[in-house]
């Protein structure tokens, strides 16, 4: 398979209680130009100006063959999870001075590349998946306890990053394909899905868009919701916002002075003894499912409102 793609140049969020965890840094001022001044190219290379604020779309250049195109859906078994097909693009990471309620460590934006589309989970990893991987002997024989929420298509918890780790290896000793956990960037990126509000339906979280504490769902401040229980983001991906916080690869820093400007998982400089969640959980206030927000953690700790969700590499 084959997908060459032309480019540009270019969480989380525990319990309430846990917010005293938060990394933090000073107020910085935000480094971009004018999403107005960013350049499209097309698939013939010509230049056109414009695009929606934040986001450069890349167009795929097909060769002889021609790999999932972006927004389809695939399994690579049965029981695994099912994948979306994320474009490649280019966006601003952070958020605006604009945004109500922004954080220190998100507002050092950048603009940076997403050059190859890239698979990732349509929903949360879920219970049974998870069990899936412990029947066969895989994820260290670990079986989380669901709080009595139930298991099935309920996304799994209480997992630590170490934990999730464990799973993506699995997955990929599995099919032969490369998955692994989402970057900070990717994470972001497919979160956005192309907008630069506060959420990606809008800067006001509205009611029964996600689930959280204050979302006016049914499973509001109480329990996780079944995976696919409101409506997917641009992108066909579902829960990027809210249900339960999703651990990624990145090493905690407490600001973007510095980040890879192409999407790459950010392990250097860091403290690595704690990893970026990302997406807010049932128990957070509104304010914890901003696409921008950020929170470290540290790699063993296993709480109720933790999860992930997988990417897969896809190699031309």
């Amino acid at each position: 398979m084959k997908l060459i793609a032309r480019t540009l140049s270019a969480v989380a969020f525990v319990a309430a209680s846990l917010l005293a965890s938060h990394g933090t840094a000073g107020s910085v001022d935000d480094v971009v130009r004018p999403a107005e001044e960013i350049a499209l190219h097309d698939a013939a290379g010509r230049v056109e100006s414009g695009g929606r604020a934040g986001f450069v779309p890349t167009a795929l250049l097909a060769e002889a063959e021609v790999g999932p195109k972006a927004g389809e859906t695939f399994r690579d078994c049965p029981s695994c999870p099912e994948m979306v097909v994320v474009p490649a693009g280019s966006f601003v990471m952070g958020s605006p001075r604009s945004e109500v309620g922004r954080d220190g460590d998100e507002v050092l934006q950048h603009e940076l590349t997403i050059s190859q589309p890239f698979a990732v989970g349509k929903h949360e990893v879920t219970f049974a998946e998870w069990d899936t991987c412990v029947s066969a002997g895989g994820c260290d024989g670990y079986r989380p306890d669901d709080k009595g929420w139930g298991r099935g298509s309920r996304p799994v918890i209480h997992v630590t990053w170490n934990e999730a780790r464990s799973y993506v290896a699995w997955l990929s000793r599995k099919t032969g394909k490369e998955y692994r956990l989402l970057t900070e960037a990717e994470w972001e990126y497919a979160a956005r899905a192309k907008t630069r509000t506060r959420y990606s339906w809008g800067d006001s979280v509205g009611r029964n868009r996600a689930n959280c504490r204050g979302c006016g769902s049914r499973w509001d401040g109480r329990e996780t919701a079944p995976a696919g229980s409101f409506a997917a983001n641009g992108f066909g991906l579902h829960d990027m916002s809210g249900n339960v916080s999703e651990w990624v690869e990145d090493c905690w820093h407490n600001d973007y002075a510095g980040a890879p400007s192409d999407g790459s998982a950010w392990v250097a400089g860091g403290d690595c003894g704690q990893r970026v969640l990302r997406g807010g959980s049932w128990s957070n206030i509104p304010w914890f499912l901003r696409s921008a927000i950020r929170l470290g953690y540290s790699v063993g700790n296993r709480v109720v409102t933790f999860g992930f969700r997988v990417a897969r590499t896809l190699t031309p």
